[in-house]
């Protein structure tokens, strides 16, 4: 190590509960260099000599951070981070590029791959264990975010705004993703088209200063069968909501997308007790809540339209109006009372 690297820092960095650190480069001496450096430093180092040999140890055994070379032969760093981004098991990690290039070219590649810092060469280690031990501290604080909302059950997922590529989610968040949506999307790392569409939409719409707008989807199975077959009682339904946050806390160009999980079972129920109806009548009034004629609501509960008719009119009877339209405002304000106290 020469003298320059020794002044670099007044004291190198310690690496906490021993972090993994995957150094890729083709050139020997560069990967012996950094090696023994994170070594002392109290890294466990993962080293690999391409592109290929990185992604097979890092599905093996994820880093908790990478440095990339970012020219090699075959597989370049730049797509060896595009392949470690999409990867759920490692879309964390950050990844720091080493370039003998610091043209702006090469630069925006680096970071359009998903690096987040890089360092030019000649490598010199003590600046290189300095980076890596800031960007430890903001993948920790993250982590531990990530942690705490996978611990009290909420469905979260990070993504970029461009391409809708997932860079975590929590274990909720992956359950649902699964119940309601086929395809195959979510599982290779990306939003469900019409999630990405909403989330390109909404971006802008944020950006205008509009007012926020959920994205509302049924189970992929129940949005297949149709209103015919849609049963009221625990109809289920999946909201999205937006937030930006800090990009150091997430990153540049990320979004926070907060999943929420609703039926309408607790409504009905609601207008059942509140109203004094019954279970048929609660379920005739939940849908002319909805827009529904008698003909349509007689399709979807397996009734006649005069069926429905009847029902209806014991339902005007209880609460005391004598229009579609009254039962139905009246109707609203229990579903939104209801719905302010969940």
């Amino acid at each position: 190590m020469s003298e320059d690297d020794k002044d670099l820092l007044p004291n190198p960095p310690v690496a906490s509960h021993a972090e993994r650190v995957l150094i890729v480069d083709d050139v020997p001496d560069n990967l012996a260099l950094l090696h023994d450096a994170l070594d002392e430093a109290g890294y466990t180092v993962l080293v690999a000599f391409d592109g290929a040999a990185a992604l097979e140890s890092a599905a093996q055994l994820p880093p908790d951070v990478v440095v990339l070379d970012a020219l090699m032969p075959g597989l370049d760093g730049f797509e060896v981070a595009r392949r470690l981004k999409a990867d759920p098991r490692t879309a964390a990690a950050p990844i720091i590029f080493m370039t003998g290039l610091s043209d702006t070219e090469h630069v925006e590649a680096a970071f359009a791959a998903g690096g987040v810092d890089y360092v030019t060469k000649p490598i010199r280690p003590r600046e290189v264990l300095a980076r890596i031990a800031a960007h430890l501290r903001s993948a920790r604080a993250q982590r531990q975010a990530r942690n705490a909302l996978d611990a009290f059950g909420h469905a979260s997922l990070t993504v970029h705004e461009l391409d809708g590529r997932c860079v975590w989610q929590t274990a909720l968040a992956r359950q649902l993703m699964a119940e309601y949506f086929s395809g195959g999307h979510f599982e290779r790392g990306r939003l469900p088209p019409e999630v990405l569409v909403w989330l390109h939409r909404e971006v802008l719409r944020r950006r205008a200063g509009a007012e926020p707008a959920k994205l509302t989807v049924l189970p992929q199975a129940t949005a297949a069968a149709g209103a015919a077959l849609l049963s009221t009682r625990g109809a289920k339904r999946l909201s999205f909501t937006l937030h930006a946050v800090d990009p150091d806390a997430l990153g540049e160009g990320q979004w926070l997308i907060v999943m929420r999980e609703a039926d309408d079972a607790a409504l009905l129920d609601g207008l059942v007790h509140g109203f004094k109806l019954t279970a048929r009548e609660a379920e005739v009034l939940y849908w002319v809540v909805k827009g529904k004629t008698n003909a349509d609501i007689g399709d979807i509960l397996g009734s006649s339209p005069r069926t429905v008719q009847k029902h209806l009119e014991h339902v005007f009877e209880k609460l005391g109006v004598e229009t579609r339209t009254a039962a139905a405002a009246l109707a609203m304000s229990r579903v939104r009372g209801l719905e302010a106290g969940r």
